[in-house]
């Protein structure tokens, strides 16, 4: 029986992922303790949002979720605490923000905040976090129509993909004398393992538990899967290898490796690791 290997969550765009070992799934993706993933999201003085595709010293900015605040570390700096809890409407700042094509409002956080982010990446910016009145919604003509949430991930709340299609990938990157790479190159935040290689690909559904998502886009890969989320630094990109065999003319003629996904049925339900995963095939 397939079953559920890893649950992450990735509170800032970019940064470091948190392990999970059980979240709720939502809409709007993963959440725990009331924190969403991609809820924050690093900008520069436009408001043009921040990735590791020019700044990857971010994946080394780790996030733990405490009680009362988000303690982040980072090579060098002093720890710095986030308050979790929102901000009071009539006193904060808020600034439009830009992701891709989409402009939304945003909390600004504070200057303590911006200096520490600023200082750590050697560029002007600030951390935003994705305000409760804003609305970013994912491709309607991917999700049939439904106007689903998608905060400050690339257009989607959830990136499913399978151990098998890491290993398959890593087969062919030994076999040419590379290093094999670890899941979090990839920056899923659901893996699952007893399938196929890239059977996630062709699911019509994926069912844990109560909850059902539907995968609905291949994820087009960008250069991230080049940076060591260990040290921050890229090396050999594995799009080359990808290249010969996972280019998708769904998307364009981008490289595949991923599924985005939307929750069609169980908003609320806790998914935990170890959870057996029912899949649904439906070649198209």
């Amino acid at each position: 029986m397939p079953t559920l290997t890893e649950l992450n969550l990735y509170p800032i765009k970019s940064c470091a992922g948190i392990a999970l070992r059980e979240a709720t799934i939502t809409a709007a993706g993963l959440m725990t303790d009331h924190i969403y993933d991609r809820e924050w999201m690093v900008v520069d003085m436009q408001g043009e949002f921040l990735t590791q595709r020019e700044f990857p010293k971010m994946a080394l900015i780790r996030p733990r979720l405490k009680s009362e605040v988000m303690e982040l570390r980072a090579p060098g700096m002093l720890g710095l605490e986030v308050p979790l809890d929102l901000p009071d409407p009539d006193h904060a700042c808020t600034r439009e923000v830009r992701i891709w094509g989409d402009v939304v409002k945003a909390y600004d956080c504070d200057e303590t905040t911006a200096t520490w982010f600023s200082k750590f990446l050697g560029t002007t910016c600030r951390l935003v976090r994705f305000h409760p009145d804003a609305k970013r919604i994912a491709d309607t003509a991917r999700t049939g129509g439904v106007e689903v949430p998608a905060l400050f991930s690339d257009g989607y709340p959830v990136l499913v993909i399978s151990q098998a299609s890491l290993a398959d990938l890593n087969e062919k990157l030994t076999a040419s004398g590379r290093d094999a790479l670890p899941m979090n190159r990839f920056r899923p935040n659901i893996v699952i393992n007893g399938v196929d290689a890239f059977e996630e690909d062709y699911a019509e559904s994926i069912r844990i538990g109560d909850a059902a998502l539907k995968p609905v886009k291949p994820c087009p890969r960008c250069p991230i899967p080049s940076i060591d989320q260990a040290t921050g630094t890229a090396g050999p990109d594995p799009l080359d290898v990808l290249r010969t065999y996972r280019i998708n003319p769904d998307i364009n003629g981008g490289i595949a490796f991923g599924m985005n996904a939307i929750l069609t049925e169980g908003e609320g339900q806790i998914l935990r690791v170890g959870q057996d995963v029912e899949m649904q095939i439906a070649f198209r």
